[in-house]
């Protein structure tokens, strides 16, 4: 009788999905012929591709349940990362080939994709930004792309007026977006929960529709173009080598932004957000301020936004309202979910596979998307808690000789 009310549940499931699916799969409209081409069959191919995934999930969810693992085993991590990391020999021999790899990729790939892959380290830097906020402090923040627009716009407009270069603009960048961090931290940290993610994604359309509407300030719709590509030395490059400066660079950021988040993760600092995140009346009561702790991580994660909204407009070369919409932080923040909150090098996976795996899905025209949600639905189902899962640390006492003589 279960067996049959799973099919049952299976069947339905299939048909509501063919309901969503059925403009995108069997609708395919000639505009300029004024045709209608009915494609039965793709609705037949997904009812029994979602019958046969349903089956499958439900069988090794079953299958997972009577195992039952323990919760030291759980807590273990037996990911394959992990272990890698914990030992010294093969953490040294895994830096060496991705250093390998970073500087190689260039010389052997086209520039198209040295740009995909500049782009995709841009979000790695943001997601690790972002996971300052949420994944250690617990703060969820629904505005990140308000910073990077700051940070954007600072370099565009300042060198539109006053010609400053790429690298005046920088550390300028990266500090006025964390000052707006602390301007916005200031009223809204006292809130928590859906309210502050309600806040906090209101100021960043306020940015936006300010900088849209206010065309004396920032040029409104059209935006901002001609802006000075990063240059080496002084030295202008051409529009290859600017592309393959600005891949170099972004690998030196992104090293940088590990050994930082890295440190401050296992600083005091560090330990007093991720209290935070656990239980704020008992981090609270253990003497920690928890408005200047929150709003640290706030500025902090602006800060790193600010610095990466300069380097996108240095990039791009082109600034507009337009880039940076609510889309912008939900992928952010779908990075720090989906690779593991907390967890380092979860993010930097998850930063890949959102940013990469769009571009190498074009090869299903209409069903790219389609097949990137259905991907990260899997992706929710199997490993709700990310990829790489962020492992609580634990303290062991060991009991010495000296112990054993005095008890």
């Amino acid at each position: 009788m279960a067996v049959f009310q799973e099919l049952k549940k299976g069947a339905l499931i299939s048909l509501w999905f063919v309901f969503l699916t059925f403009p995108v799969m069997v609708i395919k409209v000639d505009p300029i012929a004024r045709t209608v081409t009915w494609r039965w069959m793709n609705a037949l191919y997904m009812a029994i591709g979602t019958f046969i995934i349903y089956t499958l999930v439900q069988f090794f969810i079953k299958r997972r349940g009577r195992s039952k693992p323990s919760t030291v085993q759980k807590e273990a991590g037996s990911s394959v990362i992990h272990r890698l990391l914990d030992n010294p020999r093969r953490r040294a021999m895994l830096f060496v080939a991705l250093a390998a790899a970073a500087i190689a990729f260039p010389q052997l790939l086209s520039a198209y994709q040295t740009n995909v892959m500049t782009t995709a380290l841009m979000y790695v830097v943001l997601g690790l930004g972002l996971n300052i906020v949420v994944g250690l402090a617990g703060l969820l923040d629904l505005g990140f792309v308000a910073f990077y627009a700051v940070g954007a716009y600072t370099y565009a407009l300042l060198n539109h007026h006053y010609g400053l270069g790429f690298w005046t603009i920088l550390p300028l960048g990266g500090l006025l977006a964390a000052c707006f961090g602390i301007l916005l931290g200031f009223p809204v940290l006292r809130l928590r929960g859906d309210y502050l993610a309600i806040v906090t994604l209101g100021f960043g359309e306020i940015i936006r529709l300010v900088l849209e509407n206010w065309g004396e300030f920032s040029k409104g719709p059209s935006g901002i173009s001609n802006i000075a590509r990063p240059s080496l030395f002084g030295m202008e490059l051409d529009l290859h080598g600017s592309i393959v400066f600005n891949y170099y660079l972004m690998v030196l950021f992104v090293i940088f932004t590990i050994f930082v988040v890295n440190r401050l993760q296992n600083s005091r600092l560090g330990r007093a957000w991720i209290a935070l995140r656990e239980d704020e009346i008992a981090c609270q009561a253990m003497g920690i301020d928890k408005h200047r702790t929150k709003l640290v991580a706030f500025s902090l994660g602006a800060f790193w936004a600010g610095l990466m909204g300069v380097v996108f407009a240095g990039k791009t070369t082109f600034v507009n309202p337009a880039s940076f919409t609510f889309m912008e932080s939900a992928i952010i923040l779908a990075i720090v979910v989906l690779g593991g909150m907390g967890s380092i090098v979860g993010v930097i996976l998850g930063a890949l596979i959102l940013i990469l795996m769009p571009e190498y899905l074009r090869g299903l025209s209409q069903y790219r998307m389609l097949a990137f949600g259905a991907i990260l639905v899997c992706m929710m189902i199997f490993r709700p808690q990310g990829l790489i899962a962020n492992i609580r640390r634990t303290y062991v006492y060991k009991k010495t000789h000296n112990d054993a003589q005095a008890s």
